[in-house]
């Protein structure tokens, strides 16, 4: 690579606008890191007019990105649009086979299309890199393709969403309901404002499991059916009974090889109040990597928002300036094979189910025999009476038990007249 670098920044919402400063504060920095000059020559974004930290500089302005790549010679690309396909998934492939470093915090687009597009950055000898596509500033990718390039990982699983912990550790902090929780997420930016679906489904969390899967099993990315919850359904007054049993509850995405075969999730869990987990509160991510010989290591930081996922995508760069070139998912595409699925019904965990029902004698023996049709066994049973409206909130802890048995009790719970309103079901870590 010549001593001075052409850079070139796709995308300028919050963390492109962050990304740009930063690059442009810190250039005497990185030229005594690397020995490298680095040159901001090409910017493109939607909406030029948009009011900035910065002046846009007409003469490097692309409206159309397509154009950067056609016109102008680039060494490295940030690709900060943030699209599973489209324009995003365009400019990276064709950035690629121009021989283009391409560095981009766009999850959606890698575990969606990271095997091909993997595939293709090596065949061109070039690097595809994406630390900040996990956990933000937490530099989890980077751990696991080199710090731990010799161990066997058996399992990975933590926080991967700051906003869901945030509603979480909030709700239980004011005793406050989730869409009043939420309301004031979206208010200090924690939450996009106009549709946080991704985030509060589990769907934002389980992008990142899939990457991680791939990194740390040395697999292909699966895109077999799993099991996705988000938050959406929790009430405060889980958070309270949680609280009673001695747990709280997380949203956790949770990957691990069962007898090689490759189990994926992501769903809210009653984690123990005195585990590590337990205590990673407010915006916070926290990984956890079980393997061979290192044992348990935990890396926590901020998983996102403008200034970690900026110091994730200058790591790469500085990564790239210092010359290596790396498999993208940390061994060859050739050794990478596809993973078999873990079937999802064979998975036993002990579970927490809230039942609201009218209150009326013999409602409980109903659920304890319907549950016991299922083997479904009962640990532990609270019940709260609502004497003012003649309701009840029943609250069972189970033995283990197999997810295929779960559902199919939860389906004829829904139809039953004495429970008011579909079941809550939260697993246990």
């Amino acid at each position: 690579m010549n001593k001075t670098v052409n850079i070139a920044i796709v995308g300028l919402g919050q963390i492109g606008n962050f990304l740009y400063n930063e690059i442009n504060k810190k250039r005497k920095e990185i030229k005594i890191k690397t020995g490298k000059n680095i040159k901001i020559i090409a910017i493109s974004a939607k909406n030029p007019k948009k009011k900035r930290k910065f002046n846009i500089n007409k003469k490097i302005f692309f409206k159309n990105p397509i154009e950067i790549i056609r016109k102008k010679k680039i060494d490295i690309l940030f690709e900060v649009i943030g699209t599973p396909d489209g324009i995003s998934k365009k400019i990276v492939e064709m950035c690629i086979k121009k021989k283009i470093h391409v560095i981009t915090p766009n999850k959606a687009l890698i575990s969606k299309h990271g095997n091909k597009l993997s595939k293709l950055a090596e065949k061109n000898k070039i690097n595809l890199e994406f630390e900040a596509s996990v956990a933000g500033g937490i530099p989890v990718i980077r751990t696991i393709k080199e710090g731990l390039a010799t161990n066997t990982i058996n399992k990975v699983y933590g926080i991967l969403n700051g906003t869901c912990n945030y509603i979480l550790s909030e709700m239980e902090n004011t005793k406050d309901n989730f869409k009043n929780v939420l309301k004031k997420a979206q208010y200090l930016g924690y939450a996009e404002q106009g549709n946080p679906k991704l985030d509060l489904n589990g769907y934002d969390a389980f992008a990142k499991v899939r990457i991680l899967s791939s990194l740390a099993f040395n697999k292909k990315i699966s895109h077999a059916k799993c099991l996705m919850d988000g938050i959406e359904n929790i009430e405060y007054k889980d958070i309270e009974i949680a609280s009673q049993l001695n747990f709280r509850i997380k949203l956790l995405g949770i990957t691990e090889l069962i007898e090689n075969q490759l189990f994926e999730r992501v769903h809210p869990c009653l984690v123990k109040k005195n585990s590590y987990i337990g205590n990673v509160n407010g915006v916070m991510n926290a990984v956890i990597l079980n393997g061979q010989p290192i044992g348990e290591s935990i890396l926590q930081g901020e998983g996102a928002g403008p200034g970690p996922t900026s110091s994730a995508l200058m790591s790469d760069l500085l990564s790239i300036l210092r010359g290596n070139i790396k498999y993208p998912f940390g061994i060859s595409d050739k050794e990478r094979k596809k993973p078999k699925p873990y079937d999802i019904r064979k998975y036993l965990n002990s579970l927490y189910f809230r039942f609201e029902v009218k209150d009326k004698p013999g409602v409980l023996s109903l659920i304890t025999k319907q549950l016991a049709n299922y083997n479904i066994s009962v640990e532990r049973l609270v019940q709260i009476p609502d004497h003012k409206n003649k309701t009840a909130s029943i609250v069972i802890i189970t033995h283990k038990s197999s997810e295929n048995n779960a559902q199919n009790c939860m389906k004829l719970f829904r139809s039953n007249k004495y429970i008011l309103k579909k079941p809550t079901l939260i697993r246990l870590l």
